[in-house]
């Protein structure tokens, strides 16, 4: 039981950070959302909103790797549609969601990089996990600079995210992924390349 209400109000602070933003967030309405007892967010996060949001980037960053991961795993080409694949499941999901469901981690991010030390090391270990997991990606397909392509394609996916979420217009994501996935095709070794692979 407890075990349970802690993960409704991990994915509660996820939800709600990710779509109004830390600041904007307060400990009665993650509560409320996760439908948990006010005491219960104390009794598993005492160091309380710093703490929560903490634990938060990590469980979101976590689950976002392991959809990476499905979607490379899925791709039948390689990583380069598997990228492409991501920029267009991500474009898919903020249209549906009425353009609130930005990146779970840039969200904070942004808002807490020069406020909170704990947070900033928080989602920069996230992200540094993405990259490091696409760079092996890469590797593994021989695609050189794996470690460099992969800030690349990180930049490249926030910043597309930014634009089509603010502007309320997939286009940005869209457009993006397919001049990424191009770039990604153009550096695997040349034999796999001649051979469509």
């Amino acid at each position: 039981m407890g075990s349970d209400t802690r993960a409704r109000l991990l994915e509660a602070a996820a939800q709600l950070f990710r779509e109004q933003g830390y600041a904007a967030t307060g400990l009665k309405q993650i509560t409320a959302e996760a439908g948990a007892p006010w005491g219960s967010l104390y009794h598993f996060f005492p160091g309380g909103k710093e703490q929560l949001g903490v634990e938060t980037v990590g469980h979101s960053g976590a689950r976002y790797q392991r959809l990476f991961d499905l979607v490379y795993e899925r791709a039948e080409v390689g990583a380069d549609e598997a990228v492409r694949d991501m920029f267009r499941l991500s474009a898919e999901a903020l249209e549906t969601s009425g353009w609130a469901d930005g990146c779970p981690i840039a969200t904070v991010a942004l808002e807490a990089a020069s406020t909170s030390e704990p947070l900033r090391h928080a989602c920069a270990d996230v992200f540094a996990g993405w990259r490091a997991a696409t760079a092996r990606r890469f590797a593994s397909e021989g695609i050189e600079p794996a470690e460099d392509l992969a800030v690349y394609v990180f930049a490249a996916f926030e910043g597309a995210l930014i634009l089509s979420r603010t502007g309320h217009d997939a286009g940005p994501l869209r457009v993006t992924a397919d001049i990424v996935a191009r770039t990604i095709r153009d550096r695997r070794p040349r034999s796999e390349t001649a051979s469509g692979v």
